[in-house]
């Protein structure tokens, strides 16, 4: 890998185009800005950028895209592998890293790194340190170029100033670099300043090269193109449309190809020069004159941007646009709850949990629906305190007004919330359930939960009847409303009450409609995936496909950690029914853990009807039994399942217990019991262990 790590104003950018310019092998590229600091949208973009240089890989992208459930388990190594079979070598390069922020994305980064077969590179250029650069130098495979190595000499400077059709004597060349420490923007704007008359007084830092911007790029246009620079600068990208909106013009696509055409540092983004953008310093330059000049109209310039995304179905980036403007709270709060479900959907979880963490629990709590969906998200990934806290805040909560997230009513969105928890207990989560039914209405995005709720509040009680019914109605509602969760759950349990009822043939369309879904959206690491695959597992053994069998077992227990007490009845019926499937197949050992894990379930949702009753005969079974076979080892616990993507990457054991909320003697520990269980010794053969046993990979 070649690291290239340097300030702004090096030619960084200029570098990559060069080398991809001369570069025989065909070239992957990617340039980063701020909306791609989701591990998702970073695994999307590398995926894309390859499948153009790699035919065999045309789907990637999309596929990539389907698995944000999980980043680091599945969307990264799927990536890693497609880089890693390769047969044409090739160059990717990534320019502008220090766009990201978030840790998850660096984890994911060098997942995919590590796929980089020999005869190909990987490139990446930044401001600030590169994470992976660590790993990369310990087994002394990288190239680094530093400001160092990019500062322009005295032949430099003569060359800049030659371009300029100016003389510079060896002198004059040594002055220049002195002044500007061979800053290669400090040199070519001394040539400038130089070639309009004036000293070259410039050095490295920023104020000359504002002085500069400011009276050859700025003062010398039209006031008119002035004020559209300034207050266009709020914008990460320009389109003709886009600036009218903000500036309350008509004529911003003439003004965009003739500040193009004058060389004012824009860019285009697309070969119909629909989209444009300006050069990274030139807006930094501009947003400074914009603070000093007229700092009084950046706020109406965001709400008329936000208006504009909003009026033209991008909530998201409308959010992005008002997420940081105190005074914008409450809108973006709207925005949030109306934007969330899509976002959610199309993978980028990290982006939605972003966008409540900056909004903040005051903020969630000011507009109680959007505390419903905070409450949905933790559960939905797993921290099931989190969630249960989120529960608490809700019950002293209300609300009068029509939720933006489509929803009939708050009540009704916590009753669905409160129903799936069932803290309560089944009676409560019953009541919850036949609430939301009567409240969400037939075109309602929500019935189709509501339904499915009701079907498993009915399990509890123990009417199988009537839950078949709400869940065969939930089923078709979901299908209508493409909504894979529930869905998925509606089939998973129409095909167990038919195979609790020996209709085993019309079970298996029901189960294989379940697995379907669940390929098609790639949602196999979700929490609601877990009954489907134990069913398919029980549907495999009673036909006698032993193979089939042990792979949905090691689908569900791979996507076990995410189900937890928060979601009390899926987590205990999904290992009540691995645990019977693996006390048939007579591994007594993995049964008895899985009980262990439901005891563990029970300590904080101790009332879920029905279902004890069949936890406890299960147990009377075991116990009763002189089974007699092989017992087998004991299975990756949900802790160590969530330590083991992160064997993939350059983290030490501290850093990752920093991403896990661990110390790094409870990692060590974990990974001790990981290697133990896989039969390995090194962290390279755990991954590649766990790749062939489907706990990690695609």
């Amino acid at each position: 890998m070649v690291s290239i790590t340097a300030p702004a104003g090096y030619g960084k950018s200029t570098l990559l185009t060069q080398w991809a310019d001369t570069e025989e092998r065909p070239v992957a590229w990617v340039s980063l800005d701020r909306f791609d600091d989701d591990p998702i949208a970073l695994l999307t973009l590398l995926a894309t950028a390859f499948a153009q240089i790699a035919p065999s890989a045309s789907r990637l992208g999309s596929d990539v895209r389907r698995l944000g459930g999980s980043p680091l388990g599945r969307a990264a190594p799927a990536v890693a592998a497609a880089l890693k079979t390769s047969r044409t070598p090739f160059v990717i390069i990534l320019d502008d890293l220090h766009e990201l922020r978030n840790p998850d994305c660096h984890d994911a980064l060098s997942v995919v790194i590590a796929g980089v077969p020999p005869g190909s590179q990987f490139v990446a250029a930044s401001r600030g340190e590169q994470p992976h650069l660590a790993q990369a130098r310990a087994q002394d495979d990288s190239m680094e170029i530093t400001p160092v190595d990019l500062a322009l000499d005295e032949a430099g400077a003569r060359r800049v100033f030659a371009g300029a059709e100016l003389p510079l004597s060896p002198e004059d060349a040594a002055q220049v670099i002195q002044r500007t420490e061979g800053w290669p923007v400090g040199v070519f704007l001394a040539a400038a300043i130089t070639r309009d008359g004036g000293e070259m007084a410039v050095s490295g830092d920023d104020r000359y090269v504002a002085d500069y911007l400011y009276r050859e790029a700025l003062v010398k246009l039209p006031e008119h193109h002035q004020q559209f620079l300034r207050r266009t600068a709020v914008l990460d990208r320009m389109s003709g449309p886009l600036c009218d909106a903000v500036l309350g013009t008509d004529d911003a696509q003439s003004v965009l190809r003739e500040l193009e055409a004058s060389d004012a540092f824009l860019i285009a983004l697309d070969r119909r020069r629909g989209w444009f953008r300006y050069h990274e310093l030139f807006r930094e330059f501009l947003l400074g004159e914009l603070r000093r000049v007229e700092p009084k109209l950046i706020l109406g310039l965001h709400r008329r941007a936000a208006g504009w995304f909003e009026q033209n179905g991008s909530p998201a980036m409308a959010i992005e646009h008002l997420l940081d403007l105190p005074s914008e709270r409450l809108r973006v709060t709207h925005l949030v709850s109306e934007a969330t479900l899509a976002t959610y959907q199309a993978g980028l979880l990290t982006t939605v949990q972003r966008w409540l963490r900056e909004l903040g629990d005051k903020e969630v709590e000011g507009y109680p629906p959007l505390a419903v969906i905070a409450g949905w998200i933790a559960l939905l990934t797993g921290r099931a305190a989190e969630a249960d806290r989120w529960a608490e805040i809700l019950e002293r909560l209300s609300y009068d007004g029509v939720p933006d997230n489509g929803s009939a009513s708050f009540e009704s969105g916590r009753a669905m919330l409160r129903s799936f928890m069932c803290a309560q207990g089944p009676a409560r989560a019953l009541e919850d359930a036949k609430f939301a039914v009567a409240a969400e209405a037939i075109a309602s995005p929500w019935r189709d939960q509501a339904l499915y709720l009701l079907g498993e509040a009915q399990l509890l009680a123990g009417d199988s009847a009537a839950a078949e019914v709400a869940f065969d109605q939930g089923s078709t509602e979901a299908e209508l409303q493409a909504n894979s969760d529930i869905r998925i759950e509606c089939e998973t349990h129409l095909g167990m009450l038919l195979m609790d009822d020996g209709r085993w043939v019309e079970a298996a369309e029901h189960i294989g409609a379940a697995l379907e879904v669940i390929e098609q959206r790639t949602m196999q690491d979700y929490a609601i995936s877990v009954p489907a695959f134990a069913q398919a597992a029980r549907l495999a053994l009673h036909r006698g496909d032993l193979e089939d069998v042990h792979r949905q077992l090691t689908r569900a227990m791979r996507a076990r950690p995410a189900s937890t007490f928060a979601m009390p009845y899926l987590a205990v019926r999904g290992r009540l029914e691995l645990a019977k499937v693996f006390w048939a197949l007579s591994n007594q050992t993995t049964a008895h853990h899985l009980v262990r894990e439901i005891e563990d379930i029970l300590v904080h949702r101790p009332a879920l009807g029905a279902l004890i009753d069949q936890v406890a005969d299960f147990r009377t079974m075991m116990s009763s039994s002189r089974q007699s076979g092989r017992s087998g080892g004991p299975p990756l616990t949900t802790a160590e399942l969530r330590l083991l993507p992160y064997l993939q990457t350059h983290l030490t054991m501290r850093e990752i217990g920093d991403r896990l909320y661990l110390s790094r003697n409870t990692v060590s520990t974990e990974v001790g019991a990981v290697y133990r269980k896989l039969g390995v010794s090194t962290r390279s053969e755990a991954v590649q262990q766990a790749t062939e046993m489907g706990l990690l990979g695609a």
